[in-house]
């Protein structure tokens, strides 16, 4: 989420000196509002959803919600929050409009180079790994190369493209004029429709052509596919990164085709982003999506909530739940937990898990949801996606044995791993001992009851605190010397362990009842005391 990572830094900052308060002033709240009106204009969000956001969050901050409050900076963060949901879709998270009777259609538009091809490949895998059959629509016939990009995208999603029209075909050394087109894109969606009753697919999903600017001639295009396929969904994709033109842009959109939903493309750019959040508060229009990456899986469904805690660095840990159960296997992290607790977990079961780990998307992005990550930026922008690659080569390397007992991995072995691994023998030794450190933790993690002392269970002949303190009062105390220390131990473990017949001379020399013994008062009182001398 790098398009908002300016705001979130700037809004983070505009809340740091409301912390130290115990309560807070009008002055205070002032201050706080006036950096968070400059946090949004420099972020490109609209002024008219400026003046009406930070007028709301000043009217509740300056009620009895902060004043009353134990941690009223807490409750104007909290106050933000639930205002920057508003903005971004008053909270609500509304599904896709599936058609009764299939095939459900959905029409993508937007300007050219929003990314619609791209997201388009997305929408499908989505789909499909939702349980449906869609079927890509190559309806951009004026882009050059418009359609073979569909069409590798497809076969990259594993979703079919209908695409009965080449398009332009063109290298970079042909000009191609404004508005020339190969093939009529009206016929080309209606066609779809019925490509799509003929062979059961339920959902098409059309990609129109966009123009640098918004002009009539882009706009009528769009109304014929709409009025020619009646579609169920008209999505606007509309680029995170567009700055103040956003809104111009989504209004122009919204007033010709009249779209039922919006997609925000490049959220991983480095631009300020801001302005996407003008577009969902000005149309009126929810967010359903948003693409995060050039990947198939960097494409999630919009929760207003969720996206304005994470720009407030509150983390998004929902999505992540989300995410990790749908993508690892309950059985394998059940196995691998079972290994962990027996001390039997090896470097295979590491890189089943890094595996796992992988399917989630990239790393950044989830660290990203943690909260409080904005404060490590910096490390999380330096961070080498590759280095679970060369992890898995270097694990890959080792022979089953030495995966399994990375004990037995000397001086040679090390240099062969790093030569079969094209890596270096500081890099293995780097994982080595980080795996060890790892182990160490797990152990201690699963043991952790049995490391407490004087836990019941766990070598708990060592009397509490309490008992000690009552033996001390009656001027008893353990031996120090070491032969009567073993004796009074003895005898308590004898005790302790219920002994049937105890020995004739012994202070403990009592009748055995059902409930546990209470530690005899004479305790560590001598020999005298032991042996009734």
């Amino acid at each position: 989420m790098a398009a908002f990572s300016s705001l979130t830094d700037r809004l983070s900052n505009a809340f740091t000196h409301l912390r130290s308060k115990g309560k807070l002033s009008e002055a205070d709240i002032d201050g706080t509002i006036r950096e968070i009106r400059r946090a949004l204009l420099d972020a490109d969000v609209s002024l008219d959803v400026v003046r009406s956001f930070t007028g709301k969050v000043r009217e509740r901050a300056l009620g009895s919600e902060v004043s009353q409050a134990l941690n009223p900076a807490q409750q104007v963060v909290s106050i933000v929050n639930d205002e920057l949901t508003q903005i971004l879709g008053a909270g609500v998270d509304r599904p896709l409009n599936f058609a009764k009777t299939p095939p459900t259609v959905i029409m993508l538009a937007g300007l050219q180079g929003a990314g619609k091809t791209t997201l388009a490949g997305k929408l499908g895998y989505w789909l499909k790994d939702a349980g449906h059959t869609p079927v890509l629509v190559a309806a951009d016939l004026q882009r050059p190369n418009a359609v073979t990009q569909l069409q590798v995208v497809g076969e990259r999603a594993g979703v079919p493209v209908f695409a009965p029209e080449p398009g332009i075909q063109t290298d970079s050394s042909d000009v191609v004029s404004p508005g020339q087109a190969s093939g009529d894109p009206v016929k080309v969606a209606r066609d779809a429709i019925e490509e799509a009753k003929g062979k059961l697919y339920d959902t098409v999903i059309i990609d129109t052509a966009g123009r640098l600017g918004v002009d009539q001639e882009l706009m009528q295009q769009a109304r014929d596919i709409r009025d020619a396929v009646h579609p169920n969904e008209i999505l606007f994709v509309i680029d995170a990164m567009i700055g103040q033109d956003a809104v111009t842009t989504a209004q122009a959109f919204d007033q010709g085709v009249d779209f039922t939903g919006v997609v925000l493309s490049k959220l991983d750019g480095d631009a300020r982003g801001g302005a996407a959040l003008s577009v969902a508060s000005v149309t009126g229009k929810p967010i359903l999506f948003a693409s995060n990456g050039e990947g198939l899986k960097d494409f999630e469904v919009f929760h207003p909530d969720r996206m304005a805690s994470r720009i407030l660095d509150m983390g998004d840990i929902l999505t992540l739940i989300e995410q990790a159960q749908k993508e690892f296997d309950e059985e394998e992290s059940r196995k691998a937990a079972a290994k962990m607790a027996e001390g039997s977990y090896g470097l295979d079961d590491f890189m089943d898990q890094l595996q796992q780990i992988q399917k989630l998307g990239s790393l950044k992005s989830i660290l990203g949801m943690i909260p409080g990550m904005a404060q490590h930026r910096k490390e999380l922008e330096q961070f080498d996606e590759t280095e679970i690659d060369r992890t898995q080569a270097i694990i890959r390397s080792m022979t089953p044995e030495e995966r399994r007992d990375p004990k037995i991995i000397d001086g040679s072995r090390r240099a062969r791993i790093a030569y079969g691994s094209g890596t270096t023998v500081s890099a293995v030794n780097s994982l080595l001992q980080r795996f060890e450190q790892a182990s160490k933790m797990m152990k201690r993690m699963t043991n952790g009851v049995r490391q407490i002392p004087g836990m019941p269970g766990f070598g708990g002949s060592k009397t509490n605190k309490k008992g000690r303190k009552g033996n001390k009062k009656k001027g008893k105390s353990r031996s120090g010397n070491p032969m009567k220390r073993e004796q009074e131990e003895q005898a308590l473990r004898q005790r302790l362990s219920g002994a049937d017949k105890p020995s004739a001379g012994s202070s403990f020399a009592k009748p055995q009842t059902a409930q546990m013994p209470e530690i005899p008062p004479n305790l560590g009182g001598g020999l005298s005391g032991l042996f009734g001398a």
